[in-house]
């Protein structure tokens, strides 16, 4: 029964997020966050306006 605690503390350390890993991977996405804005999956709220795109092309960048 041990043995289930150590791995299960293993497993933590090897699935633990790395400094810097949460950086953006797209410069889109980058420059959007940079601005103020958000990324959004469908259309934008109807007070923001789509004022580019996100994540290569996929999301929409939406900004006030």
């Amino acid at each position: 029964m041990r043995i289930l605690y150590l791995l299960f503390a293993v497993l933590f350390l090897l699935f633990q997020a790395a400094p810097g890993s949460a950086d953006p991977i797209f410069a889109d996405t980058a420059e959007c966050r940079s601005q103020g804005n958000f990324c959004r999956a469908g259309a934008c709220p109807p007070t923001f306006a789509a004022s580019g795109s996100c994540h290569g092309g996929l999301l929409k960048c939406c900004s006030k």
